[in-house]
């Protein structure tokens, strides 16, 4: 996938209209329009990085930044004490839907036991 079809390039850019939770030179966070818990955010870097084996081809990306701004988030959502969960799907067989890396914040409602 190219950068010009990505949808949350095309968030990124203002192609899209979407209501930003945070924004950064560096990252973005919008809710999930499929949430699975009241709380469903997805932190998404402004860069299009298809998937983590990528990362590297990208050193100056901070990924402690997204990590950073989910606890934030966590924060003002209110589920920093009743706890959250963090998740990156990687491709298809994991759910992946869009590719380009991202952070889902989950948490609000008491979640199934994985594993």
């Amino acid at each position: 996938m190219r950068c010009s079809d990505c949808v949350f390039c095309k968030i990124s850019s203002g192609q899209i209209i979407s209501e930003f939770i945070h924004e950064s030179k560096t990252c973005f966070a919008i809710r999930d329009i499929h949430p699975i818990a009241s709380t469903h955010v997805l932190i998404i870097p402004r860069i299009h990085i298809p998937h983590l084996e990528f990362i590297h081809h990208y050193p100056n990306f901070d990924f402690n930044e997204m990590y950073s701004v989910a606890v934030e988030i966590a924060r003002k959502e209110n589920v920093v004490n009743s706890g959250y969960r963090l998740v990156i799907n990687q491709k298809e067989d994991s759910g992946q839907e869009v590719e380009h890396l991202h952070l889902h914040l989950i948490g609000g409602n008491k979640l199934k036991v994985i594993g």
